[in-house]
Order: structure tokens, then sequence, then C-alpha cells
């Protein structure tokens, strides 16, 4: 009896099932295809201790990323993990390249960030490292080159991955910071 072959359009929905498929059957990634589906991964991970002290926004030394987008309509999801301390008030943000992104609308005099803190000079409160997470999806519409990073403005002195005190003792940290950004199929 000659061996009849299955058009896949003569397959109904349903009809094979799970318990079908031998477990070791991969697909390959190349038919994986679609919305949300997550292209490339790029991170980048900080743990030694950065502080600065900048009236205007600065870089955070070693706390950027770049990614290449394969098409101009995906979109980047942007993960940064941040461990900062201050004297005394601090901010962050994210820059594109040079556009600040995920940052409020300021209105009159406030500073467009993403996060703030202020460090009381009252014993032991300024050693406090609050971490601040911020998770966003950014539309960057490029496939050039394109730079994720991680900047401060501080009116004294900003401290990342360790606490205002700089005391290096068993009763204190040193932690670690992140910036993940992901090229998501749109």
């Amino acid at each position: 009896m000659p061996l009849t072959k299955i058009q896949s359009l003569g397959i109904t929905d349903g009809t094979i099932v799970n318990a079908d498929i031998n477990a070791s059957a991969a697909i390959a990634g190349t038919k994986l295809t679609g919305v949300g589906k997550v292209l490339q991964v790029v991170s980048t991970t900080l743990t030694t201790h950065f502080s600065g002290a900048s009236s205007s926004f600065a870089d955070v030394t070693g706390l950027s990323v770049s990614i290449t987008p394969s098409s101009a309509s995906n979109k980047i999801l942007v993960l940064c993990d941040q461990k900062c301390s201050a004297d005394g008030y601090a901010k962050t943000r994210i820059l594109r390249g040079s556009t600040a992104v995920y940052v409020g609308t300021a209105p009159s005099s406030r500073i467009p960030a993403n996060w703030m803190m202020f460090g009381y000079t009252v014993p032991y409160t300024h050693l406090l490292v609050p971490s601040a997470t911020s998770t966003f999806l950014d539309s960057p519409a490029t496939t050039s080159s394109t730079t994720y990073k991680l900047q401060y403005q501080t009116g004294a002195t900003f401290y990342l991955n360790t606490n205002a005190s700089g005391a290096d003792d068993a009763n204190h940290a040193s932690m670690a910071s992140s910036i993940t950004v992901m090229e998501i199929a749109v």
C-alpha cells in the first residue's frame, strides 16, 4: 500500500495534540515569527561603585548598552535597575542617544526624570540606598545602533552601588546595577 502524503490544509484544528508530538521535536526559531517575539537581548551590569557631583545631567560611567534593531517598527523593552544614594537631592533619567525617555512632563520649574530622592543629613537617613527599577517599552523607530544610558543630576554627591557614607565595613553593602534592552517584534 503506497504512503499517502498529508497536506497541511487537510489537518483540522485539534487533530494533533501535545501528546502526539515527540518530546524531542523542535521548531526552528525562524518559524516562530510574529508580534511579541524577543529578537535579541543586550545587557550590561555595573558592579563597581560610582560617585559624582553634577548640577546638570551627567553620564553614569559604565552603565550604557547599545542595540541595533532589525526593523524600524520594532519596539525596545528597557529594564533598568539602579541602587542609588545621595548626600542631598538626586535625580536620574535614561537616555536613548541624546533623548530622555520614560520621564515625566515638566510643569513649572520641575525637571523631567524617572527617579528622585532627597538624602537628609540627619544621622543614617542619607545612608539608605533605594532601588529604582524602570521598565518601559520604547519606540526608537530606527535600524541604526541605539545606545541607552543612565544619567544623574545632584546638588551634592550622587552614589551608585554604595551608600552615601562610603563606609567600608560589615554593616554596609556593595551592590550592582544594570540596564537590559530587548528587541520585540511588532
